[in-house]
């Protein structure tokens, strides 16, 4: 599959949701104030306050605001770059203090394995940073995913994952024809986008996903493993 290109979202299509809203939300969520009392006047914090400003549109804010801001975010599942950004901090520390550690399905190694042999670029497409997502397959239970993987892109990098021109964006990137450029993700607006930008389309229902199977208008799979990566961009009717 040489001058093929696989773009992956991550929760819910190669990792559970569950542990983004049962474990790391929560791990950030609580270590919001610390990491404010941590890095208070670092200009790490200061830019981060701005762009928090930034994003609400006022033109004052103080650290209990910013931490009130973050956890009302959290609590909403905002996909709020100032958010994802300090998210990412704080999991990256618990990454390398062995208290984190990156969840991917059973499946998921062996077929990143045999997309990589097959000559196939690989790519992680997530609203969470992209330095979040090197230390998520990086430090999996299976070991380190990362020497299979060619890029990351997050909503600062390509922007938001239900617009079109993030997908084109990241396609001038890459450097593959969109048209040999496969998305897989659980989520049909992002499905949507990508396939307006000209790539091929595959949704993901993991099992215990409550959500309707398959997803509307794309060829959708239960696992990654389902189907070979020839029969995925082929695209057999999608339903």
């Amino acid at each position: 599959m040489k001058g093929t290109a696989v773009v992956l979202d991550i929760e819910g299509t190669v990792g559970s949701a569950a542990h983004v809203h049962d474990v790391l939300f929560p791990y950030a969520r609580e270590r919001l104030p610390r990491w404010f009392a941590e890095y208070r006047g670092t200009v790490r914090a200061t830019v981060l306050l701005k762009e928090i400003r930034d994003y609400l549109g006022v033109d004052s804010l103080d650290e209990a605001d910013a931490v009130e801001a973050l956890t009302a975010w959290t609590d909403q599942d905002v996909k709020a770059p100032p958010l994802k950004t300090i998210q990412g901090w704080i999991w990256t520390a618990g990454y390398a203090d062995g208290s984190l550690t990156g969840h991917v399905y059973p499946e998921v190694p062996d077929v990143l394995c045999c997309w990589n042999d097959s000559g196939a670029a690989l790519h992680i497409y997530s609203s969470g940073p992209a330095a979040a997502q090197v230390h998520w397959f990086g430090h999996t239970p299976y070991g380190d995913l990362t020497p299979l993987l060619r890029g990351y892109f997050d909503l600062v990098t390509a922007g938001s994952k239900k617009s079109a021109d993030s997908y084109r964006r990241i396609s001038g990137v890459i450097g593959t024809r969109p048209e040999a450029t496969l998305f897989l993700s659980d989520s049909p607006e992002e499905l949507d986008a990508a396939a307006e930008a000209g790539w091929r389309t595959v949704g993901v229902r993991r099992p215990e996903d409550p959500r309707a199977f398959p997803v509307a208008g794309h060829l959708t799979i239960r696992s990654l493993d389902e189907q070979d990566l020839e029969q995925l961009m082929k695209g057999p009717e999608r339903g």
